[in-house]
């Protein structure tokens, strides 16, 4: 490894440099993961209630399809912007485009193993 490597290595391992290694798509995840359901204290990731994501690195785009936990939610109007807000708080997003969907309509099946054991249903 050339002292150019190593030296722009080291720069990206720096807390607040911008840089990751860390692909785009696990850093969306992660913001994902900072949203948490308004009525179940669990992530919106781990609930289940994301059901695409796609993720354009190169032009920094990402395209969520995801679902809340019952039509009738009262935050149906306002979720999809939270949920955006904290998708376009990630390093190299430069757009964002939340779906909401209602088929198939979210089940407790969807939640992941995290959330279940968070919920104490484990």
């Amino acid at each position: 490894m050339s002292t150019f490597d190593w030296l722009k290595r080291a720069e990206a391992a720096q807390p607040g440099s911008g840089a990751t290694t860390e692909r785009l798509e696990e850093r969306v995840m992660d913001a994902l993961r900072t949203v948490f359901d308004p009525e179940i204290p669990v992530n919106i990731y781990d609930l289940g209630l994301v059901y695409g994501l796609d993720v354009d690195e190169a032009e920094g785009r990402v395209e969520i399809r995801m679902t809340l936990t019952a039509p009738g939610c009262p935050v149906a109007q306002t979720f999809p912007a939270t949920v955006e807000d904290a998708v376009f708080s990630v390093n190299g997003v430069n757009d964002v485009h939340v779906e909401l969907v209602w088929d198939p309509p979210w089940s407790r099946e969807r939640m992941s193993d995290a959330a279940r054991l968070q919920l104490g249903m484990l």
